[in-house]
């Protein structure tokens, strides 16, 4: 057997506890062919193999997010300004003023997920003027979590909001003492009023649709992401909306593997679209590269209790049991995996008293079937999952929310949530994600970063001790895995498994704590092909696509921001004159202006403790 691509010269960490650590892999057909030394792997080089050295990198299987909304997130990719990671709101107003700038009518600036105040120097929000100053007529959305959004003026014209309109059920729509919307909306208690003033914006055409998943996937890949399992979402209809991933897999472009759930859109008629589903879709229907995972993460509408910690935790109506069990009834009968959205334990209960019922009638016998986020679980309904064969998708939703969390519950409660080392000591299947893209970011290593260091983006420590390194990548890789049913075929580095890995920038496993939330791949390999390639590696990788359209927020803000330098990345802990003592700053500027401008930038907030 000749190898297609042989990469050698690494340190990599494969996730597979009999077989731990290897300098070399042979990939052949897509699948790992030798993981070993270099020598072994070497031994299947033909005249044609592609071989690359790797030069000591920290090299990790791909990483696979268990709750990502990437098919909703791609078709709005390239509409969408990106604040994550940005250090300060000056910077983020600056970004917001030129995207204003540059974006034609009738399209409107969108910020949408992925950053909360306590990111910034400044440790608070924009007010509604500043977005009136640096937008005064392009219409601005800025969605903050599952809280609020801020509108502008132009904004609020656009989308019909007046005096006159009546506020919907569980939003408001904050108003000024003359009676006139101020441009705040605030969901209480869910986030429908939000998704639904969002989706009265302008929509992508089809070609620029394609276009901006493309981009999606690749800044997914810059980042080492290989896979993912796709939670569905609001305003994400099925077949309609998935014309443009099943075109990029017909044409054998996607670059980020992708396992779909189907998300009921039609409250009281939820039960009417899984029975049309299951009769029209064939489970797990596809290949490795786009296949089909069953239902949720909505089952039904009366069982979603968002978190928002700003708000009290919302009892779910009286009539959940009685709408969720036919459904469930429905998905075990016809064998279908279902995952739930569920974020308090109180409501957890009582979901479980329905899987129960349901069970009794019509055993689940290894169906898989899991909750997703489940923060305040207890030990007792851990238990629960575990004897009903269950599973538990964590996310990050607490690097975001965190300071919201010990304000209302205390710091005690938020040193268990959610409870991630109790679910892993029960035996119960985890995996780790970010339900990006309206919330938290899609950078896996801000979620890797809050799971290890158990702070927030904001620099808040949750609790004092995180999970250990090895495990956190577990969780991202063979952990996911399960969700998809995919366990044994892929996540780790290991004979017979889809070659799908990442060379890091830094190693994962030895930098600084605050390192990690700056990792990116250098070279992401997905089924044996290279899909991403920078630095020294560059000239390996495909071409990039250019974005469309040409006013897009990706051609100035291509994804997540990250340092142009290592200073960038430095930590300083301010104690001076700036008025955010003992928080951190980020040492860093959204422009590649020259280190020792530094200085100037934050001495603008009147600070001058960044002295070099």
């Amino acid at each position: 057997m000749n190898a297609d691509l042989i990469l050698f010269n690494g340190q990599f960490h494969t996730v597979d506890r009999e077989n731990p650590r290897a300098s070399a892999v042979a990939i052949s057909n897509g699948r790992f062919v030798a993981v070993g030394t270099d020598a072994e792997a070497m031994a299947l080089r033909g005249s044609g193999t592609q071989v690359i050295d790797l030069k000591g990198r920290c090299v990790i299987p791909g990483l696979n997010d268990s709750h990502l909304h990437l098919i909703r997130g791609g078709l709005n990719y390239n509409l969408e300004l990106r604040w994550e990671g940005v250090p300060s709101l000056a910077d983020a107003l600056r970004m917001l003023k030129d995207q204003a700038d540059r974006t034609p009518t009738p399209q409107w600036v969108r910020v949408v997920g992925g950053w909360n105040e306590f990111q910034f120097a400044e440790k608070r929000m924009p007010t509604l003027e500043e977005l009136n100053q640096a937008a005064p007529d392009t219409p601005v959305f800025v969605l903050h979590l599952y809280d609020r959004a801020l509108l502008n003026r132009a904004a609020l014209r656009v989308a019909g909001y007046t005096r006159n309109t009546p506020n919907p059920p569980g939003g408001e729509i904050v108003r000024d003492a003359n009676g006139e919307p101020t441009g705040m909306l605030v969901a209480r208690p869910n986030a429908m009023i939000l998704y639904s003033t969002l989706a009265k914006g302008p929509k992508l055409p089809l070609e620029y649709q394609v276009n901006s998943t493309r981009q999606f996937m690749r800044e997914l890949n810059r980042l080492g992401l290989t896979s993912a399992i796709d939670a569905g979402g609001g305003f994400q209809n099925y077949p309609d909306d998935y014309q443009v991933i099943e075109q990029l897999a017909k044409d054998q472009q996607l670059t980020v593997r992708i396992a779909y759930n189907l998300f009921t859109q039609k409250p009281k008629e939820e039960l009417t679209d899984f029975k049309n589903w299951t009769s029209s879709v064939t489970l797990h229907q596809g290949d490795d590269y786009l296949r089909h995972n069953g239902a949720g993460e909505m089952l039904v509408f009366s069982a979603a209790d968002f978190e928002d910690f700003l708000e009290p935790r919302p009892d779910l109506p009286q009539t959940m049991e009685d709408e969720l069990e036919p459904v469930v009834r429905h998905l075990v009968e016809q064998r279908w995996p279902f995952r739930l959205h569920a974020t308090y334990n109180e409501s957890i209960s009582r979901m479980l008293d329905v899987f129960e019922k349901v069970n009794r009638d019509i055993p689940f016998n290894g169906l898989p079937w899991f909750f997703d986020h489940a923060e305040t679980i207890t030990p007792q309904n851990i238990e629960r999952v575990r004897a009903l064969g269950g599973g538990i998708a964590i996310q990050d939703r607490m690097a975001f929310q965190g300071e919201y969390f010990v304000e209302r519950y205390g710091a005690k409660a938020a040193e268990a949530t959610p409870p991630i080392k109790r679910m892993l000591a029960e035996g119960v299947p985890v995996g780790a994600g970010t339900d990006a893209t309206r919330v938290s970011s899609y950078n896996p290593w801000t979620s890797l970063y809050w799971m290890v260091s158990g702070r927030t983006v904001g620099g808040l420590e949750l609790h004092a001790e995180g999970l250990p390194r090895q495990t956190a990548l577990e969780l991202f890789t063979h952990g996911s895995a399960w969700f998809s049913s995919e366990q044994g075929k892929k996540g780790m580095i290991k004979v017979g498994q889809l070659a799908d890995v990442a060379a890091l920038s830094a190693d994962f496993f030895s930098v600084d704590e605050e390192a990690i939330k700056w990792i990116e791949s250098v070279l992401t390999v997905v089924g044996g092909k290279v899909v991403y390639a920078a630095g020294d590696f560059e000239k390996l990788g495909p071409a990039s696509v250019p974005v469309l359209p040409d006013w897009s927020p990706v051609v100035k803000v291509p994804g997540h921001w990250r340092p142009t330098s290592p200073m960038q990345a430095q930590v300083h802990h301010c104690s001076g004159p700036c008025g955010v003592h003992s928080h951190s700053h980020e040492k860093a500027r959204l422009s590649n202006a020259p280190v020792s401008d530094f200085a100037g930038f934050w001495g603008a907030f009147g600070c001058s403790c960044f002295a070099f």
